[in-house]
């Protein structure tokens, strides 16, 4: 009973109410928060730790959590790199770490990618009877769903993908849909950038949307209700966009500000807010009410620099809104007009994007270092939590225990007895 009003609840809905999954990127809602409570502030390699479970090969997505099990990727790179290697798919018994079961996606071999990239960045999804992944079998990107005993159930490459940072395109389920974000550095039409929807039962395309820029990104959308409507917002190929979720259709766009972007957007408070990019650093709040281009009337504010982020993702909480700058810089603004409350050092690199619970913020460094902060305006650093490897994905919260992914391993973390 409870799976099934679960299910039923993120198929009508973007977001489910806090029942103990963290089932995407970035939780129920996509933005990196949680309602629940009891989440422990201290932890060492071996101090609240209650397992650790080796993941063979290497991956940078994070782990999601349905119930007992939790779902994380993974991609071995040990051997002959001119031979194909396997991306792998992990069920994990949330209760001891022990591997329930693992499958091989796909087998392909090496992409090229950025340093701070890897073959298994996409966090999988999951709507409590499926698990859903995408990799690169490069040139063509490859979206499989899996039922929880880790059979098959359909398998698609909605079209190639090209980029020399290599491939991140974490699906985000809506509805029905599996939906995908194949924006890529496709100069010729006969590679297209593009957004794609498909059917979470069979696979098959729902919908299609041409990325007329044709410039590589990597932000997952975001989708929730805004301005009386569902609205699916993300940025790349020099756009702010918002489109229908159930149909594809544009809503509004925004020009710039500029040109490569990583994080995703959040909502809070009535503005849709963002952080990026690349070759400039810029943070914006937007108003979402808007239709067609909206560049000169829908922009709440907009600050250049200013401890903007290019890879990790914002978080909202109440009247704030926190960043970290992936050189550590975080920051802490006014969610309604932008102003700084405070700007602190934190680790020296930053890659996984903060979560925010129990009026806290964890800011994860790529040293291993979670810094628990008060979510408030003004700084207060609660703990620095090392766990002795280095990590890239971003922590999954559930029932009280954080899940981070490790460079060697997946770690449950939590205060006292279960």
């Amino acid at each position: 009973m409870f799976r099934l009003l679960a299910v039923g609840l993120l198929c009508t809905t973007p977001a489910i109410a806090d029942d103990g999954n963290w089932p995407m990127w970035r939780g129920p809602r996509g933005d990196g928060t949680s309602t629940e409570s009891g989440f422990p502030t201290r932890w060492t390699a071996t101090e609240n730790v209650r397992w650790k479970t080796p993941i063979p090969g290497k991956g940078h997505s994070s782990p999601i959590v349905w119930g007992d099990r939790l779902f994380i990727t993974s991609a071995i790179e040990a051997g002959d790199p001119k031979e194909p290697m396997d991306r792998l798919l992990f069920c994990i018994d949330r209760k001891d770490g022990r591997v329930i079961w693992q499958k091989t996606v796909v087998r392909a071999k090496l992409e090229s990618l950025h340093k701070l990239n890897s073959r298994a960045s996409s966090t999988p999804a999951t709507d409590g009877e499926r698990v859903y992944v995408t990799f690169l079998d490069n040139p063509k990107v490859v979206v499989a769903a899996y039922d929880f005993a880790g059979n098959e159930v359909w398998k698609r490459s909605p079209g190639e993908f090209e980029s020399t940072h290599g491939f991140c395109s974490p699906p985000i389920l809506y509805k029905d849909l599996v939906i995908v974000n194949c924006d890529q550095d496709a100069f010729k039409k006969s590679k297209p950038a593009y957004i794609v929807a498909l059917d979470r039962a069979t696979g098959e395309e729902r919908w299609r949307i041409d990325r007329t820029h044709r410039i590589r990104s990597y932000t997952p959308p975001l989708i929730v209700e805004a301005a009386g409507k569902m609205q699916m917002v993300l940025t790349g190929a020099e756009t702010v966009a918002s489109y229908d979720p159930d149909t594809g259709k544009p809503i509004w766009t925004i020009d710039g500000p500029t040109e490569q972007f990583v994080a995703s957007m959040v909502y809070s408070n009535g503005l849709f807010f963002l952080t990026a990019g690349f070759p400039t650093y810029h943070v914006m709040g937007i108003k979402p009410d808007g239709t067609g281009n909206v560049t000169k009337t829908h922009v709440a504010w907009h600050v250049e620099n200013g401890g903007a982020g290019y890879v990790p993702s914002p978080v909202a909480h109440g009247d704030l809104l926190f960043l970290v700058h992936d050189n550590g810089q975080a920051t802490c603004r006014d969610a309604k007009t932008g102003k700084l409350r405070w700007m602190e050092r934190l680790g020296k690199h930053h890659s996984a994007s903060p979560v925010c619970v129990d009026d806290r913020l964890y800011f994860t460094d790529d040293d291993g270092n979670t810094f628990v902060v008060k979510a408030a305006a003004k700084f207060e650093l609660i703990e620095k939590n090392p766990i002795g490897e280095e990590c890239y994905a971003s922590p999954a919260l559930s029932n009280g225990e954080i899940f981070l992914r490790g460079s060697k391993h997946l770690f449950c973390i939590g205060a006292g007895q279960r």
